[in-house]
This record gives C-alpha cells, sequence and structure tokens, in this order.
C-alpha cells in the first residue's frame, strides 16, 4: 500500500448508475420505443441543466405532475413529444451485488461510507422504486451509509459544491480523506476540485476495481 492510499478513509457514492444500474439504458430503450433520436432524454436534461424541469424536480421545487407537463413543454421545444411521466418509469436502475458487497467490505474494514445523490419525490422510497419489494431492497442499502444527503429532502443537487461540502461536514471529514464514485463527469469535478479523488463510474467491474487500486485492496 502506498503512503497515500493511507490518506483515505472515507468513500462517498452515488447511487444510480453506481449502486444501481444507469437509468440512461432505460431512457435509450424508451426512446426507441417511441421513435424519437437517441439521448433525447439527455439532450432535454443538459439543456438549461440548472433551472430546468428535472433540476426543479430533483431540489423538490415541483411535484410529479408539474414535471410532467414541464418536461413535456422541454421536449416539444426540441421537436420531441415525450412525457416527464414516461421519463419517471425509468429511474429504477437494478441492484449492482458487487457493489453492495463492497460497500459490507468497506464497512468491515472500518471506512466510513456517504451517499449523495440527486433524486425527485417520486416512486417508493430513496431509490425511486417502482414497488414494495424493490424499496425494501434499496432501503436494507441506504441503511449501510453512515450519512446520506438525498437531493429531493435537501432542496440542492449536484453537481454544486455545496452538496460535498455538506457530506464532509455531516461525517466531520476532509475532502482529502474521501473518494468519490459517480457516473457522471460533470458531478465528479467538484469532488475533484474540493480534493476528493473521483472515480468516473462506466461500469461495476471498473468501479471496483478503480476503487480497490486507491485503497490498495486486493480483489475479493
Amino acid at each position: 500500500m502506498s503512503a497515500n492510499t493511507m490518506n483515505y478513509d472515507t468513500v462517498i457514492f452515488d447511487f444510480g448508475g453506481v449502486i444501481t444500474s444507469s437509468p440512461f439504458d432505460a431512457f435509450n430503450r424508451l426512446e426507441a420505443a417511441r421513435g424519437v433520436p437517441i439521448h433525447s432524454v439527455r439532450t432535454i436534461n443538459s439543456t438549461n441543466p440548472h433551472e430546468n424541469a428535472w433540476a426543479k424536480f430533483e431540489r423538490s421545487e415541483i411535484d410529479a405532475a408539474g414535471f410532467d407537463q414541464l418536461f413535456a413543454e422541454e421536449a416539444r421545444a426540441i421537436g420531441i413529444e415525450l412525457n416527464g411521466s414516461e421519463v419517471l418509469a425509468c429511474l429504477a436502475g437494478d441492484i449492482r451485488p458487487a457493489m453492495v458487497a463492497m460497500l459490507d467490505t468497506l464497512k468491515a474494514k472500518g471506512f466510513t461510507i456517504g451517499c449523495i445523490t440527486n433524486n425527485v419525490p417520486s416512486g417508493k422510497g430513496s431509490g425511486m422504486a417502482l414497488n414494495d419489494e424493490k424499496a425494501a431492497a434499496i432501503a436494507a442499502i441506504m441503511a449501510r451509509f453512515d450519512h446520506i444527503i438525498e437531493s429531493s429532502k435537501a432542496g440542492i443537487r449536484k453537481p454544486d459544491p455545496r452538496i460535498y461540502e455538506m457530506m464532509c461536514e455531516a461525517l466531520d471529514v476532509q475532502p482529502e480523506q474521501c473518494i468519490y464514485l459517480d457516473d457522471l463527469g460533470i458531478n465528479c469535478k467538484p469532488a475533484a476540485t474540493l480534493g476528493m479523488a473521483a472515480i468516473k463510474v462506466t461500469g461495476e467491474q471498473q468501479a471496483l476495481k478503480d476503487l480497490q487500486d486507491l485503497l490498495g485492496m486486493s480483489p475479493e
């Protein structure tokens, strides 16, 4: 183990796209089924990203009905017919068992673990599940974290640097002690700027390897 790895005692996770599979695959399936251009949802969500329907919903500034209407208006503005309710049905990804096992491994080794998730007040529970069984499984995962910040409850969302600072304050750690994992580069950047070691997640095995490398851990 290098001297650098000794500095990390806290690992902070995004949820969707890290602990669960990315909703982007589900978005692509929706787009194909509706016959609209691929990545239409991403295009809509990246337009006016801090004040669009998605941003407002993740901060709980609008409800599900308001999101449905506003998202549809934003879609029509680029020539697409797509309702917000259809997009919400895609949000709950599949749980990645190896990532959950890593949470348990980290806890057993004495690491502090946190979760910062941009979510919306839709579905069941923190993971926006569509049924009680999935909601219960996600709740059991969430119980492993030492602290959780949900954008829909905090009224602030990534990539606002304050949400990462809030996590450090809650865990009483400095950014330099932390590793942060997220599937979106735009959310990794402020974490890295603060001094965290940021891992951009492109897949489960890649994320686990990169995390193990930073921590000097042997593969399980």
